[in-house]
């Protein structure tokens, strides 16, 4: 379901060839945003329909916060819903207590999560939920939709996480020895952007603004970079500053 065909037109295209990929179905609905709330309803009731996707924002207000808690918790596969996020942060990896079904994660945060896993960032010889202790991971971006679920996700497994934005520094840890169930964030007073690149053997750049551009000669050696952003996380190339360090970047749109 979308409001702007135009607009995402492309990215609609591009998750359908990956459904059908995996066998499912793919069925795009152009609605007005006017129609939306009752076209949600509509499809929660639906039985031929098994999860559903909107495509944000709608009015870019509190409104498309209300039309995210309207999608059924069972078709909701963006992980949007309230009881996604309160298990997210509350490091609550399943539905039901026979651990059967995994509660969803908001999908940029889980992508970068499994390329950390692919580059063995994570350590399988650690219990489940521990594998990133020792690691310490700096996030630049805390934005609601995926700068502070993913330094949850990173400090719930284990990684001492520095979040930086704007506003300034945060931790995100378990506690010390990861003792803690759930993270616990802590304000780092007087703390910038550089003093957490070097102490940093993960940095992960959603950049809002030139202010935050990744200064390379501060990196550590084989630091692994990931940019999630449109901009341009350095401003110079990585592979320009040393040969020991290199950006993934991924596309967000």
């Amino acid at each position: 379901m979308l409001t702007g065909p135009a607009r995402l037109a492309k990215k609609s295209e591009i998750i359908r060839a990956s459904f059908v990929s995996y066998g499912f179905d793919f069925s795009l609905r152009e609605v007005e945003r006017e129609e939306l709330e009752g076209q949600i309803l509509a499809s929660n009731h639906d039985g031929h329909v098994d999860g559903i996707i909107v495509y944000y924002p709608i009015f870019g207000s509190r409104q498309d916060q209300y039309l995210q808690q309207l999608i059924d918790v069972g078709k909701d596969v963006e992980g949007l819903s309230h009881r996604y996020i309160f298990n997210m942060y509350q490091n609550i990896r399943f539905l039901d207590e026979g651990r059967s079904q995994k509660s969803i994660l908001p999908c940029t945060p889980l992508a970068i999560v499994k390329i950390l896993e692919y580059l063995k960032v994570y350590n399988s010889t650690l219990p489940y939920g521990n594998r990133l202790f020792g690691h310490s991971i700096t996030v630049v971006n805390r934005s609601e939709v995926v700068g502070r679920p993913l330094a949850a996700l990173l400090a719930n497994d284990g990684a001492s996480v520095y979040s930086v934005d704007v506003t300034g520094v945060q931790q995100f840890t378990r506690g010390e020895g990861i003792k803690k169930r759930r993270h616990e964030v802590v304000n780092m007073e007087g703390w910038t952007l550089e003093t957490c690149i070097i102490l940093s053997d993960v940095v992960i750049s959603g950049v809002p603004g030139e202010t935050f551009k990744i200064p390379t000669t501060l990196l550590k050696e084989g630091a692994i970079c990931i940019n999630f952003s449109t901009e341009k996380a350095s401003p110079a190339s990585v592979h320009q500053a040393s040969g020991l360090h290199g950006w993934i970047t991924t596309d967000p749109e």
